[in-house]
């Protein structure tokens, strides 16, 4: 009686590269996530800041953000403030350093009696050095 040879079907062999496809597709998508986040975190209050060719930011040691939006209100660092409250604020940063710079940011829609009176309280609060923040102007085409 002859046995014959059974037939083996070769076994699968280990697979010896790494699948990388789906390693680059989830850095594709935090990719794509924070190019759309980033700009978002830059600044919460939206502007449509005056331009100008002398808007290069300076090195300031010590400033308040202070900023009023197309509505006349106003922010110090962010926060919503009344007027009282902002003399507050700018009287106590004062007190701390005397050379703290105001940085104003407003709008352009915002009328100039209101960037004066809001001026006027920083002046008051003992706090002298106010920086305007513009944004540079759109670079002309050749």
């Amino acid at each position: 009686m002859a046995f014959g040879r059974l037939e083996r079907t070769p076994a699968a062999q280990p697979m010896s590269e790494i699948n990388v496809t789906p390693l680059v597709d989830v850095m594709l998508v935090l990719v794509v996530i924070f190019i759309i986040t980033a700009p978002l975190l830059a600044s919460s209050i939206r502007l449509d800041l005056p331009r100008s060719d002398a808007a290069q930011p300076g090195d300031v040691p010590q400033f308040v953000t202070l900023v009023v939006d197309k509505s006349g209100q106003a922010f110090l660092n962010e926060q919503p403030v009344s007027a009282d409250q902002m003399a507050q604020s700018l009287r106590q940063s004062a007190a701390r350093n005397p050379d703290t710079e105001v940085q104003l940011r407003a709008d352009q829609a915002v009328p100039y009696g209101r960037i004066v009176e809001v001026m006027g309280i920083a002046q008051k609060a003992g706090l002298n050095r106010i920086g305007f923040v513009a944004d540079a102007p759109p670079a002309a085409r050749p």
